[in-house]
Parts: C-alpha cells; sequence; structure tokens
C-alpha cells in the first residue's frame, strides 16, 4: 500500500505542476461550427463503431475475425444500448452534477449505483464501493485485479473530446476518472485514447496522431511499447496488416492477468494495439478502418468504436459517409439507455465543456472564432499493476489432491442463459468451515461467485489473516463468476491460503453462503513480449 500511495502523491504533484506549466504558447483558431462538427463526428465515430463490431465482439480470440461481416447504417440504432457509450454519459452526468472538478468518490458512486450491468473493472469498481473501497484504491492491483483491462479505455472519449488541442488537460481529467477501475496501464489506455482525439482535432496524418498521442504516458510502459511496435510493423508490413497481427499475436497475446491461461484477452494494451493497426492500415478510409480494427479481435465491438471516433474528430462530422451520417441522424434526439442524453444532446453538452475549458486554459472563445491556446503533451510519472508477474495454472476447487475441506461443502451447477452447465463450485454457508490450498508461487487469484446470497469470509495466507471478503453482488439484477479475492506480491516459494466461512453477511444478502471454483497460481518471471524479436529484427 505505501508504494501505491507514494506513486499517487507523486502524480498529484506532477498534475499540480502541470496545470501551471502546460502550455506551448502556440494559439490556433477554429470557428465554432467546426469545433462542434468535430465534436459530433467523435460521438457519431463511437455510435457507428460500436455498431458494426458488435456482432463480433469476442467470436476471435487469439485469431483473425474472417467470416462475413454484415452492417448497415441502420444498426447504428444498436449503439443506444451499448456500454461502450452509456457508462462514459454516466461520468458525463455526473460533471453536470458535481463539476468537471468533483470529488471522484462521487463519480464513482454515481457508476456503483446505475441501474445497469457491468463488468471486468467497472464490476469490481462498483463491488469495492459498495465494500467501502473508494478511489483512487478501487482501480489499484491490490483491490482490482482487473486494474490493467480495457474499461477506463472506452470510457474516456468524452474527455478527449472536451480537451481540443490540450492534452494535459485531458491528462488531468483521465487521471482521476481511470482510478475508479484502473492503474497502470488500464489508466493509460483511456490517456492515449482521449489523446488520440485532442491531436485529431489539429492533425490529418494518421501517423503524427499516434505518435503525438503517445507523449502522454509513460515511454517505460508497456502499453508504449506495444504501440511502438504496432509502428514499427507497419514499417515493415506496409500493405499487408495480417502478417503485422501475426507477428504482434506472437508477442503480447498472453499478457493478460484477467484472461490468464485463456486465450481470451481483456487488456487495454493488446486492445489498443488494435485501435492503433486499424487507423495506420485503414489510411483514414471509414470503412476500411472499421473492417480492419473489428477483424483484429477480442473486444471488437470498443476498438473499432474508438478507431473510427478519431477519424470523426479529424474529419469532422459532415465529411462522414453519408450512410454513416443518416444512421446517426436517425437516432440523433433518441436516448442512450440509463441516460438523459441523445448524440444531440451529448455533442452540445461536451462543446459546451469544451468552450469552458478552452476559456480555463488561456483561450478564448467568440461567436465567429475560438481561440485555442495549445498545450504541450507531457509524460506522466511510471507505474505497473503486476510488475514480473507471469501466469503459472489453474487448480480447479474439485482436485481433492491439492485443496483440503473442514466441514460439509456442497456442489451447485453454474448453468448459461441457455441452461447449459458452464462450471461448478464448491459453496458453504456454515461458520467454521474451511477450504485450504498449498501453492507454489508469488501469488494466487481466488475465483468464485458474487451471488445474492453470498456472505463473508476471512482469507489467511501462511497463517496470517489477509482480508475479509464480502461475495454479495446482485447489482442491476446481476450475479457473477469473478475473482473474490488475490494477493500478488508474495515472495517466491511455497505458500498456504486458507478460506474460512464467517456465518455473516450484509443486510441486503439472502444467505451466508461463500462459492469456489477454482485458483489461479502466478509466479515472477519474465513475460515472453519481454525477449521476444520480430521476425525481422
Amino acid at each position: 500500500m505505501k508504494k501505491s500511495f507514494s506513486v499517487l502523491t507523486v502524480m498529484a504533484v506532477y498534475l499540480l505542476a502541470a496545470s501551471c506549466t502546460g502550455t506551448s504558447g502556440e494559439y490556433r483558431n477554429i470557428r465554432p461550427d467546426v469545433l462542434k462538427d468535430k465534436i459530433a463526428g467523435g460521438w457519431a465515430g463511437k455510435m457507428a463503431g460500436v455498431s458494426y463490431g458488435a456482432p463480433t465482439e469476442f467470436k476471435a480470440q487469439g485469431r483473425t475475425y474472417e467470416e462475413e461481416i454484415n452492417w448497415d447504417p441502420s444498426d447504428i440504432r444498436g449503439s443506444l444500448w451499448q456500454d461502450d457509450i452509456y457508462v462514459q454519459l454516466t461520468f458525463l452526468m455526473a460533471m453536470d452534477k458535481y463539476g468537471i472538478d468533483g470529488p471522484a468518490k462521487k463519480f464513482q458512486e454515481m457508476l456503483a449505483t446505475a441501474g445497469y450491468p457491468l463488468w471486468h473493472a467497472n464490476m469490481q469498481a462498483r463491488k469495492n464501493f459498495h465494500d467501502s473501497i473508494f478511489a483512487p484504491l478501487s482501480g489499484s492491483p491490490e483491490y482490482n485485479i482487473h486494474a490493467d483491462d480495457i474499461d477506463f479505455q472506452i470510457e474516456a472519449d468524452y474527455i478527449g473530446f472536451m480537451c481540443p488541442g490540450m492534452p494535459r488537460k485531458a491528462l488531468e481529467i483521465a487521471d482521476k476518472i481511470g482510478r475508479i477501475m484502473n492503474y497502470g496501464d488500464g489508466i493509460y489506455g483511456g490517456v492515449f485514447v482521449a489523446a488520440l482525439y485532442t491531436e485529431a482535432f489539429f492533425e490529418n496524418e494518421i501517423s503524427e496522431i499516434i505518435e503525438k498521442a503517445l507523449l502522454s504516458i509513460p515511454s517505460g510502459s508497456d502499453y508504449y511499447r506495444i504501440i511502438k511496435d504496432v509502428i514499427k510493423l507497419h514499417g515493415h508490413y506496409p500493405d499487408d496488416w495480417r502478417a503485422a497481427w501475426r507477428e504482434l499475436e506472437d508477442k503480447w497475446g498472453d499478457v493478460d492477468i484477467c484472461g490468464a491461461g485463456s486465450p481470451f484477452n481483456i487488456d487495454a494494451k493488446l486492445n489498443g494495439a488494435y485501435i492503433a493497426m486499424g487507423l495506420l492500415y485503414g489510411n483514414g478510409d471509414p470503412m476500411e478502418t472499421l473492417e480492419i480494427t473489428t477483424r483484429c479481435g477480442q473486444d471488437s465491438d470498443c476498438n473499432p468504436s474508438n478507431a473510427l471516433a478519431v477519424l470523426g474528430v479529424m474529419k469532422g462530422f459532415s465529411s462522414l459517409p453519408e450512410g454513416i451520417k443518416e444512421g446517426v441522424k436517425a437516432v440523433g434526439d433518441s436516448t442512450f439507455i440509463h441516460t438523459g442524453y441523445s448524440f444531440n444532446s451529448a455533442v452540445e453538452a461536451t462543446y459546451r465543456y469544451a468552450l469552458g475549458l478552452i476559456s480555463e486554459n488561456g483561450g478564448r472563445t467568440g461567436k465567429n472564432k475560438i481561440r485555442i491556446k495549445l498545450q504541450e503533451p507531457t509524460e506522466p510519472p511510471l507505474e505497473i499493476a503486476f510488475p514480473d508477474l507471469v501466469f503459472d495454472r489453474s487448480i480447479s476447487v474439485f482436485d481433492e489432491k491439492s485443496w483440503s475441506a473442514r466441514g460439509k461443502w456442497e456442489t451447485r451447477e453454474i448453468r448459461g442463459g441457455d441452461g447449459t452447465r458452464i462450471r461448478q463450485s464448491r459453496y458453504s454457508g456454515r461458520k467454521g468451515n474451511e477450504l485450504e490450498l498449498t501453492f507454489n508461487g508469488t501469488g494466487i487469484a481466488l475465483y468464485g461467485n458474487w451471488f445474492r446470497d453470498g456472505g463473508r469470509a476471512d482469507v489467511y495466507v501462511d497463517g496470517n489473516l489477509h482480508r475479509t471478503v464480502d461475495t454479495y453482488y446482485h447489482y442491476a439484477n446481476q450475479q457473477h463468476t469473478e475473482c473474490i479475492w488475490h494477493v500478488l506480491n508474495l515472495q517466491p516459494g511455497e505458500h498456504t491460503m486458507k478460506l474460512v466461512v464467517r456465518d455473516e453477511k450484509r443486510s441486503e444478502s439472502e444467505g451466508t453462503n461463500i462459492y469456489i471454483t477454482e485458483a489461479k497460481i502466478f509466479k515472477t518471471g519474465k513475460k515472453k513480449n519481454e525477449s521476444f524479436r520480430f521476425s525481422f529484427e
């Protein structure tokens, strides 16, 4: 914890200094109608991109998506139900209520109490709020094993839209919001995406937009390195994105703590690389950019959504393909679910915030001309969520050679929406019942179920109480199989984890049960990407 606080303190001091010295002294003029058109282009790109890729989401893991993509601009209506948009609009509503400088806890509260399901880092941030773990700890690796995931990356668009030519201001806002659910590379993903937009307002070369956006994240981060790898691969394979994709996958495909041990990858880094790949190989063509980014696979609705939004800001709404414009206009006044915003009102709100930030930064806003004082991007301090941590193996709770149990533990089948059994859990709600596992490594993540009848348990490591966990979860009618506890900074060697049922619950819970499915074991070592060389190097 002390290390986490020291990094955050450095960041706070840094951002204070940046707010005082963040200008380049250069000004750029832009007409009000052009600025609004570019903001509209960004929102339209989000809507078109997420609707284009939605049917393919995670259907290609560790491979490219080669099936036919059938999309019509009328499908843009589907964006009204996409979390890529309504989650970040929740933060926009928080700004409306508390101001841009409102406390992060209030922003987290609006996310935590929103009436929609959440996943991964966002879901853990919600769970943390209800467990009285608030930002910035809610996104820290100690309390959120999804710290490097994509969540903030797909929700930071509005920050870039309201900061034209002002990457330092975007970084300041992003650092506060991003820490609600992410840390390290997870935050850098959101910062990178926001910075792409800040640069796209005045830059028309894709390669320059990407290079300048990289200046807003630490050069020592894996996120920086993977985007640099995309640039390098594009230089070697300028006309063959699949060859570039293959080598990128070989180097970075398994660097994901959340999806450890599987081809599933929701890490911000690899998915962010697909954004850059789609932009570079798409050559500024919206439809080509959409197709390439989508076919890269993994989170293939989020990534094309970000990529097309960059082109939307660069080109402006008025210069997007007619089909996209008509598709967006058709739902322009329709409300995104769980929000009070439509496309048209989101554009107006973002434009209003942009004018305020431009003035705050020393620019001028007039009826016929807006004068923006440009900011030089700056590199924030480096933080790494899971240094030198690699996946070792998974151990099912039904492996009786590895686990020892005390008391009666029953079995429950967890079924999918179609009724198909997808996993089994051992569970107990009786006080004093125990599960114990001895393992060799430097970290362990215990997976189980957050249910409406979830209770509390104490988790010990090597005989010492590490944390009391609460496994109740029934927000937005959602229950989930999730990492219920983890510790990742142990000394190398043999360790023992013991879980003890408390027979206690929070008032909302219908029971005291603890459900366990498996443990994932981690060890200290070098990730494949650290020593990997591309074929042409």
